[in-house]
C-alpha cells in the first residue's frame, strides 16, 4: 500500500513519543513492502520558522502566508523538492511550519494535508487530535484516514483557553470525520466512549531495544553504570521536571540525577531547572538512538513523572530496558505499569523522595520489580505486534 503519516515532527525522531512512534511504525511497514511517507517539519535553521522562545523572541509568520510556504508540485527540472530524501526506507516529505506554540502543529498539519491531496495515498495516519481539522479535507478527497488521538491533550497545563478549545474541537472532529480512531491506552478509549459514544481501537506503543553495545555516553556525562537516576521527558509543566529535581534534592545521599530532555516553549521553567544544575543534577539535553538506549539500560532507577497522556513510550522503554521504575500515580501509568513498577504522588503530598530512598535502600525489592517490569513489557509492548495491528487496519480500508 501507499501510506502516509502526518502530524509529527518527522523522522528520524528528535523530539518526543509521537516521533518515536512514527519512526518505529514507518520503518517496519516499509520493511514489509509498503511505500511509506512521513511528513517532517523543516529545521528551524531554514529561516522559514522563527526562533523558539528559548532562543529569544516569539515571532510568527502571518497565517495568510501559509499558502506561499507550500512547495510547488514540481521543482527545478520537473522534480519534486522532496524526492530522494529517505530514511530507513521511508520517504521524508519536508514542509515548513509556523514557529509558534499555538500554530506550529496545526500549520504543518494543514500544509501536509494539502500536499497529501495530490499524492494518491491509499491511506493516511494522522497523529494528534490537534490535527483532526485536516480530516474533512482528506475525507472530501476520499482518502481513508486513521487518527491516533494521543492523550487528553486539552488537560495539559501549558495550554491556555484557546489551546484547550482547539483540542476539544479536535476530539469532536476525530470522532466525526476519521474512518478509524486509535487510542494508545484503555483510559483514553474509555474517555472517548463516555464523552462521544465512540469506542476507539486501542493499540499501545512498543518497546523493542536492539541488541547492541553501549555507546560512550556514560563516560561523556561522567557517570557510571547502575549509579544514576534517570528522568526522560519534555520539560513542560505537566511532566513535572522541577518537582522531580526538588524531590531529589531532599535526599542526603543518592546517585546522580540525569534529566534527559529539553523544552521548546516553557522558557521560565527551563531557566528555573537549569538553576538547579550541579555535579549531582545533570542536564545533557535531548539524546536519541544508542545514547538514549544506553542511558535506559544502565540506570539504577527510572522516574516517570507525567500527569497526562496515554501510553508513554519512555515508560515502557524503561520497563523493557532497565526494569526499575517509579511512576507518577495516574490511571494511565497504572494501566501500563500494573504491579511491575512503583508509584508516587506529587500533590497534595510529595512522596517521590521517600520512594527513591526506599528503592535505593532495598536492592532485592528493586530486583524483583525489575524482573516483573521486563516480563510485562515483553508480553504487552512489542513494535512487531503494533505494526501488525496498524497494517491490518490499513488493509481493512481498501475498497
Amino acid at each position: 500500500m501507499k501510506l502516509a503519516i502526518l502530524g509529527t515532527r518527522g523522522v528520524p525522531p528528535s523530539y518526543g513519543g509521537f516521533e518515536t512512534f512514527a519512526a518505529e511504525l514507518s520503518t517496519r511497514l516499509a520493511q514489509r513492502g509498503h511505500e511509506v511517507s512521513v511528513y517532517c517539519r523543516e529545521a528551524p535553521s531554514s529561516g522559514l520558522r522563527p526562533p523558539s522562545p528559548l532562543c529569544g523572541g516569539e515571532k510568527a509568520t502571518s497565517a495568510s502566508s501559509l499558502s506561499s510556504l507550500l512547495p510547488s508540485a514540481r521543482g527545478e527540472g520537473g522534480r519534486r523538492p522532496d524526492e530522494g530524501s529517505t530514511w530507513n526506507g521511508v520517504h521524508r516529505i519536508v514542509l515548513p511550519a509556523i514557529g509558534h506554540k499555538y500554530l506550529e502543529t496545526v500549520s504543518h498539519g494543514f500544509l501536509s494535508a494539502l500536499d497529501a491531496l495530490r499524492r494518491d495515498f491509499d491511506a493516511v495516519l494522522v497523529c494528534n487530535a490537534a490535527n483532526a481539522f485536516v480530516l474533512p479535507l482528506l475525507r472530501a478527497a476520499r482518502i481513508p484516514a486513521i487518527i491516533n488521538v494521543d492523550g487528553i491533550e486539552r488537560r495539559r497545563r501549558k495550554w491556555n483557553i484557546f489551546g484547550r478549545i482547539v483540542y476539544s474541537i479536535g476530539e469532536a472532529f476525530s470522532v466525526s470525520f476519521a474512518n478509524l480512531v486509535i487510542a494508545d491506552a484503555g483510559v483514553i478509549a474509555s474517555y472517548y466512549r463516555e464523552q462521544y459514544g465512540l469506542s476507539p481501537i486501542t493499540i499501545p506503543y512498543g518497546a523493542d531495544f536492539p541488541e547492541e553495545d553501549d555507546s560512550d555516553v556514560l563516560e561523556r556525562l561522567g557517570i557510571r553504570r547502575d549509579d544514576y537516576i534517570l528522568y526522560v521527558s519534555r520539560f513542560e509543566p505537566e511532566n513535572n521536571p522541577l518537582e522531580v529535581v526538588e524531590a531529589y534534592e531532599k535526599l542526603d545521599a543518592a546517585p546522580s540525577l540525569v534529566m534527559l530532555g529539553k523544552g521548546l516553549y516553557a522558557r521560565e521553567l527551563v531557566d528555573e531547572l537549569h538553576r538547579h544544575a550541579s555535579e549531582r543534577v545533570i542536564f545533557p539535553g535531548a539524546l536519541y538512538g544508542r545514547d538514549y538506549r544506553t542511558l535506559q539500560r544502565n540506570a539504577r532507577l527510572y522516574i516517570q513523572a507525567t500527569e497526562v497522556g496515554g501510553t508513554h513510550p519512555a515508560l515502557i522503554e524503561a520497563m523493557a530496558a532497565g526494569g526499575r521504575v517509579v511512576a507518577h500515580d495516574t490511571p494511565e501509568n497504572r494501566e501500563v505499569g500494573g504491579d511491575a513498577v512503583g508509584y508516587f504522588d506529587l500533590r497534595p503530598e510529595e512522596t517521590l523522595s521517600a520512594a527513591i530512598r526506599e528503592w535505593l535502600a532495598n536492592p532485592l525489592m528493586a530486583q524483583d520489580f525489575q524482573v516483573r517490569a521486563r516480563r510485562r513489557a515483553a508480553e504487552r509492548y512489542s513494535w512487531g505486534h503494533v505494526t501488525d495491528e496498524y497494517e491490518r487496519l490499513f488493509q481493512s480500508l481498501r475498497p
